[in-house]
């Protein structure tokens, strides 16, 4: 096997380190969430608290695709970092990358990021709905999506637990994590709507989000709230159907 890393120039002194956490990863940190393809942990180096984030072997087919074809999530991750934060878009600092390869096929990999300190994610808003000021937060959030799309930024797991938010006495920032499915385009009126869909089941917070969304992009009201709601829909009865596929083919 051989290690391919890539560390980013503030952090080399950090390596011996980094593959330190590699060797060790299982029983190193505190798991953050339920992950059940990769895992994701929060290490205290000292000097420096990072998150750590294990990408599963791949089957056998994409070992060799992530080895020829196509770049290694933890590389996408870290390169897509910092195109965000070269767009002016929050995520956790890019510390490095390292891919674990055969002669002919890709092992796991691992991305590092800074370990960043926050008050909430967006998973938060839905679960709690009297969360002080929670339609603010949901407001600057809609800003916040909009902004990215305009930046020709499509953030395909744009989902409640993928974006961290930071209060600054009334002032939200965000950051997004889980970077390895984007992609850099300009985005039509449907995709901009469907990228809200796996946000909130809640109508009452797609209700807020479409109407700050109009008032953004100066687009009729009603119809963002209809487009926003229908691919909301649209995604919970997917979600619905596969829970249930799951409960009933494959929980035997």
């Amino acid at each position: 096997m051989h290690f391919k890393a890539v560390i980013a120039d503030p952090y080399t002194a950090f390596e011996k380190q980094f593959f330190q956490v590699i060797e060790d990863f299982d029983a190193l940190g505190e798991k953050i969430g339920r992950g059940k393809r990769n895992t994701v942990k929060a290490i205290d180096l000292g000097a420096l608290q990072v998150n750590v984030k294990s990408f599963k072997v791949p089957h056998f087919i994409n070992q060799l695709v992530y080895r020829w074809l196509r770049k290694s999530k933890a590389r996408r991750s870290y390169e897509y970092a910092n195109l965000l934060l070269s767009k002016g878009i929050g995520t956790p600092k890019p510390l490095a990358y390292f891919e674990n390869s055969g002669l002919f096929s890709l092992k796991d990999s691992y991305y590092f990021s800074e370990q960043l300190l926050h008050d909430l994610t967006y998973r938060t808003l839905v679960l709690e709905p009297d969360y002080p000021d929670h339609e603010n937060i949901l407001r600057q959030f809609t800003r916040f999506t909009y902004e990215m799309q305009e930046k020709k930024v499509y953030f395909k797991d744009h989902s409640p637990g993928n974006t961290l938010i930071v209060n600054n006495k009334g002032s939200y920032s965000f950051y997004l994590v889980d970077l390895n499915r984007m992609e850099f385009k300009h985005m039509n009126f449907e995709e901009r709507m469907k990228n809200f869909d796996r946000l909130s089941p809640k109508k009452e917070m797609v209700a807020i989000m479409s109407d700050e969304y109009a008032k953004l992009s100066k687009l009729d009201p009603a119809k963002v709230f209809e487009r926003m709601w229908h691919y909301t829909l649209e995604f919970q009865n997917r979600h619905e159907r596969k829970k249930d596929f799951k409960k009933k083919y494959l929980r035997k």
